[in-house]
């Protein structure tokens, strides 16, 4: 039987995603033993040698031990070693967005590129760089909002009359 929740926006985000694995890549600090020719180019393709990787699941994997080091660089760590990788701007891509509520009762999820869903909010801030909206995934990792989606982000904040948008409680500007 169909519940309301079923029927959520955020809930039928949700029924598409693929659950985060959280690694605690913050506690491992391995030696650094250099570079592996992976990047994430700026549209959040994944590219190993120069070719573009095709399984979801392997992005999945290295997305989860993916760390951003003080110094703004990127590596890939598991508690045995680290290695460099290329991020061209964030790892990460917000392709889909879904909003429950209006005004202060909103909650607003984005569904990423790997196929995580986050909820703007405390823990995933949203913050206007340039004209690019991003939101905070996890650890200093971000997401930029696809084009389509910052378009309807932007949507949702002009009809409640302002350049800024609440979710889960927190208030952004957009502008």
């Amino acid at each position: 039987m169909a519940t309301d929740a079923d029927d959520s926006p955020i809930e039928r985000l949700r029924a598409g995603a693929v659950a985060a694995i959280e690694r605690p890549v913050e506690t491992w600090h391995p030696a650094h033993c250099g570079a592996i020719d992976i990047r994430i180019a700026a549209d959040g393709t994944w590219w190993h040698e120069g070719a573009p990787m095709r399984r979801p699941a392997l992005v999945r994997l290295f997305a989860s031990v993916l760390r951003r080091e003080d110094d703004g660089s990127y590596v890939l760590v598991t508690p045995g070693e680290q290695l460099a990788i290329t991020v061209e701007d964030v790892p990460f891509l917000a392709v889909e967005m879904a909003s429950e509520g209006a005004g202060p009762d909103r909650r607003i999820a984005f569904r990423l590129n790997t196929d995580e869903v986050i909820e703007a909010g405390p823990d995933h801030a949203i913050e206007l760089r340039g004209d690019a909206p991003y939101v905070h995934v996890r650890r200093g990792l971000w997401a930029r909002l696809a084009r389509p989606v910052a378009f309807e982000l932007a949507e949702l904040a002009i009809g409640e009359g302002g350049c800024e948008i609440t979710s889960n409680g927190c208030t952004f500007a957009l502008g």
